[in-house]
């Protein structure tokens, strides 16, 4: 980086398989170089994103998905902060045959591409019909992809309709409002700038608090088997 600072929420040293910081920009700052993948959501002011020789200019909102290996470049035109998440990519390999002997045929999915875009222009769903709770997805529901990012929306009182427990990890960032979160067996005030990382079957609920809604981004891992994030945890 260079006149960019990062505040660090998550990594492999507390146990997590990916990355997460927020980016806090100087006029004419810029991040390095990453090998893994890297996401990017635009807090404040105004980045100017370079992949594949195409450049464009993200605002408030605005997202950006650079697939492993994809040169490009972020650079910041005025003082802006930036929620970026970075995980190594983890393909996927589908049998073509049943495993009858040691040699297996394989074939492999082709990557994800690069993505520029904004959460103004994603659709919301109401989450299990709830239309006081909405949620938009942020990258696309296909397999190429092994994590998920997400914004969910909660009007005031709107609250998770259970208590969550599953496989996959959790990268949290508050972005509006506040609410409880309970984590385990304890309860949590939080509000916007609040970060929280949440391990794999950790109970989890949130209920919004106050007079507007609560607003988060969300990371998990997704679309791929349990014993390729252990292979993974255990080499990294």
């Amino acid at each position: 980086m260079k006149s960019c600072a990062a505040v660090v929420h998550a990594g492999p040293a507390c146990g997590a398989k990916f990355t997460q910081y927020t980016a806090e920009f100087e006029t004419g700052g810029h991040l390095g170089e990453t090998p893994a993948q890297r996401f990017l959501y635009v807090l404040e002011g105004q980045l100017t994103v370079e992949v594949g020789g195409s450049k464009s200019e993200l605002t408030a909102r605005g997202y950006a998905y650079f697939p492993e290996g994809a040169s490009h470049r972020v650079v910041a035109a005025t003082a802006s902060r930036a929620a970026v998440i970075e995980k190594t990519y983890q393909s996927l390999t589908s049998t073509n045959s049943p495993r009858t002997s040691l040699e297996s045929s394989h074939a492999t999915l082709e990557p994800p591409r690069a993505i520029i875009s904004s959460e103004d222009s994603v659709a919301s769903t109401a989450l299990n019909d709830d239309a006081s709770l909405r949620v938009k997805c942020l990258l696309p529901d296909t397999m190429q992809f092994d994590f998920a990012v997400n914004t969910m929306v909660y009007q005031p009182g709107a609250a998770l309709s259970m208590v969550e427990m599953h496989i996959m990890e959790h990268g949290l960032l508050m972005l509006e409002g506040g609410g409880i979160y309970r984590l385990g067996d304890s309860w949590y005030s939080v509000t916007a700038g609040d970060f929280i990382y949440m391990a794999p079957w950790c109970p989890q609920w949130f209920g919004a608090i106050g007079k507007v809604p609560a607003k988060y981004l969300i990371y998990k891992d997704a679309n791929r088997h349990p014993l390729q994030n252990a292979h993974l945890g255990a080499t990294s």
